[in-house]
């Protein structure tokens, strides 16, 4: 083996055990799983070059920039698309509970929940990228400049109008609580019920649901309002689904949901937040593209 070949080997051992972290800035950044790993590798081969010029000293802070810079490249070129999607764009899930190669595992702190996902979507592209870097994964100021192409200063004013969005966007949640716990189980039940009634029980007020079907059948157009209107839509979803349809709880981004099976497909993932008791949002993501396609569940009954 030669010496090149030997630093080869050790790069690529460094940037494999970094490799989480970094889909987790790029999944974070660009919204998408798939295009997060895109980044992650594309920036494998620039680290294999960079280092033939000169060799890099400390791997992941490395490709920690050069993977945030290329995530904000593909947001930027992203959000023109998204601009003419049909109907609601809602980010990737990330469901836990899917079998996957550990190079492809995503490192997510557990505040980066679904709606804060979609709270994100309405930041500028560095805007969102400075919260993230900075928020999340506790990157600098100076840093971040950097990445995004801004001085310090202005960074932090990035920092500060993104910090202020997001505070305002966010529901509140509360989690760990037993009554947490029952409202989850009751939406559950008067989900797989098409139980309208026990769906007003748990749902709030002004619950807003939002549906991701890229114009397909099965998915709102606009964010439905109000739980009334939220629990019809729900029962109306209910009905259409086959006999054969199965309400799996998971865990979509570090908090409640659930995905509807058909056989082994998976029709439709749904992430939902509480506050009080009650459920404050409900997020279903219909779009093929986006949901698992190796889900790994306990057959029917249990066993």
């Amino acid at each position: 083996m030669t010496a090149r070949a030997d630093r080869l080997a050790d790069l690529a051992a460094e940037y494999t055990r970094v490799r989480p972290r970094l889909v987790g800035i790029a999944y974070s950044v660009i919204g998408t799983v798939a295009e997060a790993q895109d980044v992650v590798s594309d920036c494998w081969l620039r680290l294999a070059e960079a280092d033939e010029r000169q060799a890099v000293r400390d791997v992941e802070a490395w490709a920690v920039v050069a993977v945030a810079r290329r995530a904000l490249d593909v947001l930027r070129s992203a959000r023109v698309r998204r601009e003419e999607y049909v109907g609601p764009w809602l980010p990737e899930p990330l469901v836990e509970a899917v079998s996957q190669d550990p190079a492809d595992r995503v490192t997510l702190a557990d505040e980066v929940s679904f709606a804060l996902m979609v709270v994100l979507e309405t930041l500028r592209p560095a805007e969102r990228t400075t919260w993230v870097l900075h928020e999340v994964f506790g990157m600098p100021f100076p840093e971040i400049a950097g990445v995004v192409g801004r001085s310090p200063a202005a960074v932090r004013q990035l920092a500060v109008r993104a910090r202020a969005h997001v505070a305002a966007g966010t529901p509140r949640t509360d989690v760990g609580s037993a009554e947490h716990g029952r409202a989850v189980g009751a939406f559950l039940r008067a989900v797989g019920q098409g139980d309208l009634r026990g769906l007003l029980a748990v749902l709030d007020p002004e619950v807003v649901l939002t549906s991701d079907g890229g114009g397909g059948p099965g998915a709102a157009r606009r964010p439905v309002l109000g739980a009334d209107r939220v629990g019809r839509f729900l029962v109306g979803v209910r009905r259409k689904m086959p006999a054969d349809q199965r309400i799996v709880p998971l865990t979509v981004n570090g908090g409640p949901g659930f995905a509807v099976l058909i056989g082994a497909a998976t029709r439709f993932v749904c992430s939902f937040s509480l506050h009080k008791g009650r459920i404050t949002r409900v997020d279903i993501v219909v779009a093929p593209a986006k949901l698992p396609r190796d889900l790994v569940v306990p057959p029917p009954g249990g066993g």
